[in-house]
């Protein structure tokens, strides 16, 4: 029976569906309760009510049973369609309506009946109301369905035991069916084998060894199933990550390499995936993979260029020299129809170019980069990026057609990454400082987004002071107080303050502007413009440097958080805001490595790793069991070198549980350390469990405190910050010594 649509509605053209109302379509449902049974009009209302679920409309306990019960009156009806929708609706509804239990017997009927059409749905449909006990009153029928000769049985079976074994409980049942699944493996059908093999891998997941045998056995015999074949890479690939041998010595990397020999695309594609994906895989590893990917890029089919494309754009990031032999077959694929193809050459030939080609990769560029989505623009902007990293003698050329990127239309996250990267090429390389800025004065002229508008500002504060002609930028950031919103009027005031305080020719003439925003109609604006204008009137230069040329950029959440603490304990001392942790994100790129130098000087702790963490004993320290290290951090450091003890935290993540290890060590010369505990301000749905102190710490020696917390159950909530103290106990004085960490934790 075939479906045809009014003539009405093949007028209208439109979704029959979108106008739906609940309750007239469960009005509808009661017409399953007539008979005879109308197969047609059935039909209609179950799409409708189907429609409706998917669409996010909810329904009651009670109108979802009720709909349910009137809906099992259809079983009378022999019509095709109206199964199908049937088994469709019992699956949606089962797990909103009451006792569905009650469908059992006649979808065992039909899973057991002779009609085919009306098996591998009835099957399906009964695992998803099946629950662990009465499974075993199923277990022989889905045995004999897991090896019946229609494949679409076979398949339908394989599917809803991996479905079942979501459950733990259930996977012990779906285990006593592992010779029908052996059975099913041998298959001659693809899917039936693909999907025999996926249900055997997710049983024996937890086994390693019982992982290692499937997979050897498996790679010895040759399966007619392509997609189980890259099923089977995936697994090798997986076991191949955890091996410590040579790639050269591996019988299964050898078994991943052959693959690329394999008759089928699909395969051929998957173990080029996989050998390009592999950690700590060589060049000389790499060269079988790109030399068939290269074979892709001048395939007939988009798909197969697309994907070699995208893999050797990989491959380009760490290993640029290995894809210069397709430089050739990818400048053949800038002018192809599919622009995806053409954006991920043109990024890829950026990465493997010489110097000599920019220019002509520019231009080439150019032709088609308006007709690309956002998403891939984004792609061609980051490439530009590195490129200006490679060759920063080229930074005009590759700036002038960023600025004429910033012209065309977009939205925020595509003009942003533009101005990153051209904010990145003024921090890497000077020469490029005033082009930029200029490039970014033109864009904020028409600039639609406040936060980037805000950040741009900000930066032309920081750096247009310090170029040859710095009066050229006042025009476009007082433009800005003339013309655009409060926010954007207030960062304009803060920035023009900044060449008043660091330029003595324009001190006078930005002191009127500054006196004409003090009648600004926005408070914050007003305030601003008020107090930048008195500074300056003062000619105190302390001040003027304290606040405009060097301010002192506080971490804004430790701020809060000692303002909170001071207004729930006032004390007698005043809160110094030079004690207080300087936000790093602020900090003058330049002067980072010389502090990082600086830290190692003072402090060498022992290195810690995931290799080196006993993964016992570090929970049994404090009494608790945490299972299996996941993995460790790199060490990050707390304070800074100068003060009496310097910390280090290192976070231990375990699959539920974080173990904070805080490395301390005493600069102290003539005091011992003792009794050193730590009090965590734990961040919201972290549990804190336990604390191991560390007993004493001489002079020039490191001790450790470990502080044990438990994850949040939701993981988004698995993201959050700490903030410490910590409290030490002196030789014989008992003092405690308070310092907030330099950056927070955050795990």
């Amino acid at each position: 029976m075939a479906f045809k649509r009014d003539k009405k509605e093949e007028e209208d053209g439109g979704n029959p569906y979108q106008n739906l109302e609940k309750t007239s379509v469960l009005q509808e449902a009661r017409t399953f309760n007539d008979t005879p049974v109308n197969p047609r009009k059935c039909t209609h209302i179950l799409t409708k009510i189907l429609y409706m679920i998917n669409q996010g409309e909810q329904l009651g306990t009670a109108e979802a049973t009720e709909t349910f019960f009137a809906m099992t009156k259809l079983f009378q009806s022999r019509d095709i369609i109206l199964r199908r929708m049937v088994y469709l609706g019992i699956k949606e509804l089962s797990g909103i309506a009451e006792d569905v239990i009650i469908v059992t017997s006649s979808l065992t009927k039909d899973m057991t009946g002779k009609e085919d059409t009306y098996r591998a749905a009835a099957i399906r449909a009964l695992c998803s109301i099946t629950d662990v006990s009465m499974l075993q009153t199923i277990e022989r029928y889905m045995k004999q369905a897991i090896v019946d000769k229609n494949p679409g049985i076979s398949s339908a079976a394989l599917v809803s035991c991996l479905h079942l074994c979501k459950n733990t409980s259930a996977t012990d049942i779906v285990k006593r069916s592992l010779n029908e699944i052996q059975e099913a493996l041998n298959s001659d059908n693809v899917m039936v084998q693909y999907h025999a093999l996926g249900l055997l891998f997710h049983i024996r997941k937890t086994d390693r060894l019982a992982v290692t045998k499937l997979v050897a056995k498996l790679t010895k015999i040759n399966m007619k199933s392509p997609f189980a074949v890259c099923m089977l890479i995936r697994m090798a690939c997986k076991l191949l990550e955890e091996e410590t041998i040579p790639r050269s010595e591996s019988p299964l990397f050898e078994f991943v390499e052959s693959c690329i020999r394999h008759k089928s695309e699909t395969v051929v594609y998957e173990a080029a995936h996989a050998i390009v994906h592999l950690s700590g895989t060589g060049a000389r590893h790499l060269a079988p993979a790109v030399s068939v990917l290269q074979l892709f890029c001048s395939s007939a089919k988009p798909t197969l260029r697309f994907a070699a494309v995208r893999t050797l754009n990989k491959v380009a990031m760490e290993h640029p020299s290995t894809v210069t032999a397709c430089n050739l077959d990818l400048e053949n694929l800038i002018s192809d129809s599919n622009r995806s193809v053409a954006t991920l050459a043109i990024t890829t030939l950026l990465k493997t170019g010489a110097e000599a080609s920019v220019d002509r990769l520019m231009k080439q560029i150019a032709t088609f980069v308006n007709e690309i989505s956002d998403e891939f623009k984004i792609v061609v902007v980051q490439a530009i990026r590195a490129l200006c990293s490679k060759f920063p003698r080229k930074h005009t050329v590759l700036m002038n057609f960023l600025s004429g990127m910033l012209r065309e239309e977009g939205g925020l996250e595509y003009k942003a990454s533009i101005a990153d990267t051209i904010i990145a090429i003024i921090e890497e390389n000077p020469e490029a400082k005033e082009i930029g800025l200029a490039h970014l004065c033109e864009f904020i002229e028409d600039c639609e987004h406040t936060s980037l508008t805000v950040r741009i500002l900000h930066l032309l504060g920081k750096e247009g002071p310090r170029t040859k002609q710095p009066s050229r930028f006042i025009r476009f950031i007082y433009n800005r107080v003339i013309l655009e919103g409060a926010v954007v009027r207030a960062a304009a005031v803060g920035a023009m303050a900044k060449y008043a305080a660091n330029c003595a020719m324009l001190h006078d003439s930005i002191k009127v502007l500054l006196k004409r925003c003090c009648l600004d109609v926005d408070d914050e604006v007003r305030d601003r413009a008020t107090f930048y204008s008195q500074l300056l009137s003062s000619n105190n230069r302390q001040l003027i440097t304290d606040y405009l040329s060097e301010p002192m950029h506080v971490s804004l959440p430790v701020l809060e958080k000692t303002c909170q603490d001071y207004v729930l304990n006032p004390t007698k001392e005043r809160i110094n805001l030079s004690e207080l942790p300087v936000d790093i994100v602020v900090k003058n790129i330049s002067q980072e490595p010389t502090r990082k130098q600086n830290v190692d000087n003072v402090v060498k702790p022992v290195e810690v790793t995931v290799e080196n963490v006993d993964s016992q004993k570090l929970p049994s320290l404090i009494g608790l069991d945490a299972g299996k290290l996941f993995c460790s951090s790199e060490p990050s450091m707390l304070t800074e070198p100068e003060t009496e003890y310097v910390v280090r935290c290192i976070k231990h993540i375990f699959n539920h549980h974080l173990v904070l290890q805080f490395e301390i060590t005493n600069t102290l010369d003539d005091q011992i350390l003792e009794d050193i505990s730590v009090a965590l301000d734990v961040s919201e749905g972290f549990q804190y469990l336990n604390e191991f102190k560390c007993p004493s710490i001489k002079y020039q020696e490191t001790g450790n405190v470990y502080v044990y917390l438990k994850f949040p159950d939701d993981s988004v909530d698995a993201i959050g910050k700490f903030f410490i103290t910590f409290f030490v106990l002196c030789t014989s004085i008992f003092f405690f010594s308070k310092f907030y960490c330099k950056n927070e934790i955050h795990c």
